[in-house]
C-alpha cells in the first residue's frame, strides 16, 4: 500500500513552534522545545501524524517527537499539532538517522516507535530501509534503561529480517508479542497506516523490545 495524498494545509495555521527542520537545527534541546523536563517518545516516520496526535492527547504527561523524511508530511503532521496546540509534540523533518546519529543524546528516550516503514521492495534499494545496523544500534543508545522499542510492519519478510538483525546488532531484550486489541471506533489505531491495513483484512506483526536496565 503506497502513501495517499495529503488534504490542503490552511496557510493561516503558524507552524513554527511543532515544524523543526532537520537542515536548519544546530542542536536538539527537548527542554528548548517543550519548555520542561519530561518523559520523552520518538516516532520514525510519523506520515499523517496520526499516531502523534492521538499519544499526546492521551499522555500530556509525555512530550513526543515525530521524525518524517517527506517534507509534505512533516508538514501536515505539523499543522495537525498546531491547529490542536499540542504544547508537548512536534514533528522534526529529514532524514531519522542522521537525527538519531546526530542529535539525540544517550539514554534520552523513553520509547521509540517505528511503525510500517517503507519495505523497498526492490533488491536494490534494500539499503534505503529504516531498520538497518547502524540506526538499530542508535536506537539502543538512544533509549534509557527499561525503554522499549515498537516494531510494527504488514511485510512478514521485512519483520523477520528486522528481528534477525536486532538479535545480531543489539543487546536489546525481545522479541516480546504486542497483542492486537479490537479498535473501538472507526479512527482507534496507532496509524492511518495501520487502519487501512487492517480493514483490508491483513495481518500486522508487531514486536517490542526493551532496554535491560544498568
Amino acid at each position: 500500500m503506497g502513501r495517499r495524498g495529503l488534504r490542503p494545509i490552511d496557510s493561516s495555521i503558524d507552524l513554527s513552534r511543532h515544524l523543526h527542520p532537520l537542515e536548519e537545527m544546530e542542536r536538539f534541546e527537548p527542554r528548548e522545545i517543550f519548555g520542561r523536563e519530561a518523559p520523552l517518545e520518538v516516532e520514525v516516520g510519523s506520515g499523517k501524524g496520526m499516531f502523534l496526535l492521538r499519544a499526546s492527547a492521551e499522555h500530556p504527561e509525555r512530550d513526543f517527537i515525530g521524525i518524517e523524511l517527506a517534507a509534505n508530511y512533516a508538514r501536515f503532521a505539523a499543522s495537525r499539532l498546531a491547529k490542536r496546540d499540542r504544547t508537548n509534540a512536534v514533528v522534526v523533518s529529514g532524514d531519522a538517522l542522521k537525527f538519531f546519529s546526530e542529535f539525540l543524546p544517550e539514554n534520552s528516550a523513553d520509547a521509540v516507535h517505528v511503525y510500517f516503514p517503507d519495505p523497498w521492495w526492490k533488491a536494490r534499494h534494500r539499503k534505503r530501509r529504516v531498520m538497518v545496523p547502524p540506526f538499530l544500534k542508535s536506537i539502543e543508545r538512544v533509549l534509557k534503561p527499561g525503554g522499549e522499542l515498537q516494531f510494527w510492519t504488514d511485510v512478514q519478510e521485512y519483520f523477520q529480517e528486522s528481528l534477525e538483525l536486532l538479535a545480531e546488532h543489539t543487546k536489546l531484550d525481545g522479541p516480546h508479542p504486542v497483542p492486537e486489541r479490537e479498535p473501538a471506533h472507526d479512527m482507534d489505531y496507532r496509524t492511518n497506516f495501520e487502519r487501512r491495513v487492517r480493514q483490508a483484512g491483513k495481518p500486522v506483526y508487531r514486536a517490542q523490545f526493551l532496554k535491560r536496565e544498568g
